[in-house]
C-alpha cells in the first residue's frame, strides 16, 4: 500500500510560534534564578501533585520534606525526557532544511529551548543538593533513557512529546500557579518552563500529523506499539525512582515509621509520579483528541488497555 501524501507546511503556524518563542524568551540567571535560592521551609510540588496529603501518618514537616524530594525528581524527569525530546525535534528539523524557512526556525528554537531547560533542571540539581540530606538518587540515566526512546518509531517519540508538553501546561496552570505557600524559587522555575513548553505544543500537534500522513496503515499500527511500549518504559522508570524517593525519604525523616507506613508512601510516591507523568496527560481533552483523530478504535482500545492497570493504581483510594 502507499503511504499517504505528505500535508502542505502550514507556514502560518510555524511562523506563530517564532513570534510566540520570542515573546516567552527567558534566561536562566537573569530571569529565574536571580541570585535566589530554594526556601525548605515550603513545599516544593503541591498536594495535588505530590499525593502527600493522603498520607495521613505524617506530620506537616514530614509531609513537606516529601514534597521536596517529589520537588527534585519532578525537575530531574523533566531534564531526563528533553534529552530525547530536543534530539527528535533537531532530527524532524532535518525535513524543513531546504523547505519552509519558517518550519525550520520554529523547530531549532524549539530544540534551543528544550537544551536550555536541561541546563536549568541540572543547575536547581546541584543548587537541591547542597541543601538537602546526602544519599538522594537520580536512578535512569538520560543518555541511555534517549536512545531507547529514539529507537522507536518518530510518531510514537512525537505522541509522547505531545503527551509530556500537554500536561506540563496542565500542571501549572491547575496545581502549582494557584497554590500559595510554595517556595518562590520552585515556582518560578515551573513558571518560566511553562511559559516556553506551552509555545510547543502546537509544533508537536503539526508535526506528529505530518509524520502520520506518510504512514502506511502498518506502519501505524506498528508506531502505536511503539507508543504502548514507551508508556511502559516510562512507567518503569517512575516504579524504580519512586522507590528510590520512597527509601531516601525514610531515611531522613528523623523517625523510625512502621513497616505499613514505609509501604503507605512508596505507594503514594508511585501513585503521584504515575499521575504527574502518565495519567494526568493522557486524560487532557486536547492530547485524547489529537491521539483519537489519528489512530482506530481498534488501536484505540489497545492503548486504553496497556493504560489500564495504571490508571486503576491512580483512581484507587
Amino acid at each position: 500500500m502507499q503511504s499517504q501524501a505528505v500535508p502542505q507546511v502550514e507556514t502560518a503556524r510555524y511562523a506563530a510560534a517564532i513570534d510566540a518563542s520570542k515573546r516567552v524568551r527567558w534566561d536562566i540567571d537573569k530571569d529565574v534564578i536571580r541570585g535566589r535560592r530554594f526556601d525548605f521551609s515550603k513545599k516544593f510540588l503541591p498536594d495535588a501533585l505530590s499525593k502527600v496529603s493522603e498520607l495521613a501518618f505524617l506530620s506537616a514537616g514530614e509531609q513537606r520534606l516529601l514534597s521536596q524530594i517529589q520537588g527534585r525528581s519532578y525537575a530531574n524527569i523533566f531534564g531526563l525526557v528533553e534529552r530525547f525530546i530536543a534530539a527528535k525535534v533537531l532530527e524532524v528539523s532535518r525535513d524543513h532544511f531546504l523547505g519552509d524557512q519558517a518550519a525550520l526556525e520554529a523547530l531549532v528554537r524549539f530544540g534551543d529551548e528544550e537544551i536550555k531547560h536541561q541546563e536549568l533542571f541540572r543547575r536547581i540539581e546541584r543548587m537541591i543538593d547542597a541543601d538537602m540530606p546526602a544519599g538522594y538518587t537520580f536512578v535512569p540515566e538520560p543518555n541511555a533513557v534517549a536512545a531507547v526512546v529514539l529507537s522507536k518509531a518518530t510518531w510514537a517519540v512525537l505522541a509522547l512529546t505531545c503527551h509530556i508538553e500537554i500536561f506540563v501546561s496542565a500542571h501549572y496552570r491547575e496545581s502549582i500557579d494557584p497554590v500559595e505557600g510554595i517556595a518562590e524559587l520552585w515556582k518560578d522555575v515551573f513558571l518560566y518552563h511553562w511559559r516556553e513548553e506551552a509555545q510547543h505544543v502546537p509544533l508537536d500537534e503539526l508535526e506528529w500529523a505530518r509524520e502520520d500522513a506518510k504512514l502506511t496503515p502498518t506502519e501505524r499500527d506498528r508506531a502505536v506499539q511503539d507508543l504502548i511500549e514507551l508508556v511502559g518504559a516510562v512507567d518503569g522508570i517512575l516504579q524504580v525512582q519512586a522507590a528510590a524517593d520512597a527509601e531516601y525519604f525514610v531515611r531522613i525523616c528523623g523517625r523510625t515509621l512502621a513497616e505499613a507506613e514505609r509501604q503507605q508512601v512508596k505507594n503514594t510516591v508511585l501513585k503521584a509520579y504515575r499521575w504527574q507523568y502518565i495519567v494526568s496527560g493522557v486524560q487532557q481533552p486536547r492530547f485524547a483528541k489529537m491521539l483519537g483523530s489519528l489512530v482506530s478504535d481498534a488501536q484505540g482500545e489497545r492503548i486504553g488497555a496497556a493504560l489500564a492497570p495504571i490508571l486503576q493504581h491512580v483512581n484507587a483510594h
